[in-house]
């Protein structure tokens, strides 16, 4: 059988830690896409919230005037970059959509500037040190890819990342490559006892989701510590077999740029032909909240 062409891209994550300055934080993002792009990458993805420190980790109204309106001044820097640079953008963004209505947003532009779409946050944890339901309504977007110049792209959030059911959706939208902005890591007191299981987990299952699904899949973590929270970092890059491609520290600032060959996510499908064989006559109970046994 012949080979099939090569469908190379080259995909750009930014792990960075923030200030408490939003401008420095959103120029250190714009110099890093610089980076990424000089060295060859298509599509650069940022982390979950960028443009500041974590503030879900206290529940103080005040916080709500960091939101801003897509497009906004955020989403124009970005645009901005694409447009110098050439490439894909995938940033994150406090989204004010109306009066006390806020969304945690991804959004993805075009190499010329273009708004090519926004994905709003589906799954908001409320954990000790994670109040995201104070600040973020669920997303009502539905789970979606978006057809860039470079490849097909899906956007998840975070906390999307636990369930199999978003990255499936996500990836019956025709999604090549899933990408994950996030913002995770330890508690200080479970670090010692919980923090290499905590951590080999989140890789796990996303590693998976590659695999149940033929895809790539992409998560760009936050790193350095913001008040209790010591970020993990650890982005990484896995292919359709699972394998991790390329994987960020745990402790620095750092822009991976991995190729991805998209012509393997066929090869992979051929071999490993999960979509041909689920039994969708036979998930009908799989939006029900429990199942009683």
């Amino acid at each position: 059988m012949q080979k099939r062409p090569s469908r190379e891209v080259r995909l750009g994550l930014v792990q960075m830690s923030c200030t408490d300055d939003p401008e420095a934080n959103v120029k250190k993002a714009l110099d890093a896409i610089a980076g990424a792009a000089a060295r060859g990458a298509d599509i650069v993805c940022l982390q979950e919230l960028f443009r500041t420190r974590y503030f879900c980790q206290v529940q103080d109204p005040a916080l709500f005037d960091l939101a801003e309106p897509v497009p906004g001044p955020t989403t124009e820097a970005l645009a901005g970059a694409a447009r110098r640079h050439g490439v894909v953008v995938v940033g994150s963004v406090f989204e004010r959509r109306a009066a006390g209505l806020y969304h945690n947003t991804a959004v993805v532009i075009e190499r010329d500037g273009a708004l090519a779409g926004l994905y709003r946050k589906m799954h908001i944890p409320d954990d000790p040190l994670y109040f995201e339901k104070y600040y973020f309504a669920p997303g009502d977007t539905g789970f979606l890819s978006f057809a860039t110049s470079a490849a097909r792209v899906g956007t998840l959030v975070c906390w999307d990342q636990w369930y199999p059911e978003a990255a499936r959706l996500t990836a019956l939208k025709g999604a090549e490559v899933l990408v994950y902005p996030t913002a995770i890591g330890w508690h200080p007191r479970e670090k010692a006892e919980q923090g290499e299981a905590q951590h080999q987990a989140w890789e796990t299952i996303q590693r998976a989701h590659a695999i149940a699904n033929g895809v790539f899949v992409a998560a760009v973590n936050r790193v350095g510590v913001e008040g209790g929270l010591e970020f993990w970092g650890g982005s990484f890059v896995a292919d359709p077999f699972g394998r991790v491609l390329a994987k960020a520290s745990c402790s620095g600032e750092e822009t991976l740029v991995v190729a991805l060959d998209l012509a393997r996510i066929e090869d992979v499908r051929r071999n490993w032909p999960f979509l041909r064989d689920r039994r969708t006559d036979s998930f009908g109970g799989i939006t029900a909240r429990f199942l009683e046994p």
